[in-house]
């Protein structure tokens, strides 16, 4: 089986040699060593690095990446079925950031939902600052859909 170095590796993944140690040290990928001690990394762990990649960017922790990817087997190259499972679970989360993100770029330009930005629209949708009664911050655009 041929294995990469953690320079290849790097380039592969386009994930640096120091975040790379960082993913190992945290048991979110594995290496194995040579007798001179220099990390090798099987092809399969860059679909690892890929989807903690991914999961980073939407805002899934490292915890819940580390949980996540502790369900996979060890031995074996992850299927699609794996993959398809674990991001199932932040479907939702997806859906409601995607939710949010169109609701900002709609409405932002004239208000922040009331956080507040624009004290004269604000007069108009709410007056007296009804919604202080709902909590604190941006109350329109947090809500749920």
């Amino acid at each position: 089986m041929e294995t990469l170095t953690i320079g290849d590796f790097a380039a592969r993944s386009g994930v640096a040699p120091s975040a790379l140690r960082y993913y190992e040290r945290e048991g979110l990928i594995r290496s194995t060593r040579t007798t001179g001690n220099q990390r090798r990394y099987e092809r399969s762990e860059l679909r690892r690095v890929a989807f903690i990649r991914i999961a980073q960017q939407v805002g899934v922790s490292l915890d819940e990446i580390r949980a996540a990817l502790a369900e996979l087997p060890e031995n074996r190259t992850p299927t699609r079925a794996d993959w398809a499972h674990l991001s199932d679970r932040w479907r939702h989360r997806l859906d409601e950031k995607i939710l949010l993100m169109q609701r900002l770029r709609d409405d932002l330009t004239g208000c922040i939902g009331c956080g507040c930005l624009s004290l004269h629209r604000c007069k108009l949708i709410n007056p007296d600052d009804t919604l202080a009664a709902d909590g604190t911050g941006p109350r329109v655009l947090l809500r749920p859909a």
